[in-house]
């Protein structure tokens, strides 16, 4: 037990850990996420926080397209490089092995189990240091078999993001 029993119980809640990959122009990106959730089956849309500052938050605004790659916990390798900042490593995307997904651009990731392209629906500004990104699903793939048991977690690296 803490004294900060609210951050206590915000790092109960159950978190996937994702790249988040987009594209403006030429520019492309992949950061890691895992404030990821569906919110509407008809359209079907997911919101994803993101931090204002963040690279990607630009590159999303811009773009109007991003996709959310999801990888299973046997492959948490493949997702490391994208652990850092842009700021931290400008050249993270140069060595990055991808394919452009058919409907968005935005690079679906080597090692990546399932993706889901997004087209932007909505960006909400919530008044903290993170908007709340709402995107429609426009395409998805499946690149190896599993469930959500498999796909990667926080806890499956031993991180947390919350509080």
């Amino acid at each position: 037990m803490t004294e900060d029993t609210i951050k206590e119980a915000l790092h109960r809640l159950h978190y996937g850990f994702y790249s988040i990959t987009s594209r403006s122009g030429d520019d492309l990106n992949a950061m890691v996420a895992n404030w990821v959730m569906q919110t509407s089956f008809t359209p079907r849309l997911v919101a994803v926080g993101l931090a204002k500052k963040a690279y990607t938050h630009g590159l999303i605004a811009a773009g109007g397209v991003f996709a959310i790659n999801i990888f299973n916990k046997e492959d948490k390798d493949a997702i490391l490089p994208f652990t850092k900042a842009r700021a931290k490593r400008p050249d993270k995307m140069e060595n990055a092995q991808y394919t452009l997904g058919s409907a968005t651009n935005c690079p679906i990731l080597a090692g990546a189990a399932a993706y889901l392209e997004c087209k932007v629906h909505q960006i909400v500004d919530v008044g903290g240091d993170h908007d709340i990104v709402v995107g429609e699903v426009i395409n998805a793939g499946i690149l190896k078999p599993g469930s959500v048991n498999d796909t990667l977690t926080l806890p499956d690296l031993g991180w947390s993001y919350a509080g």
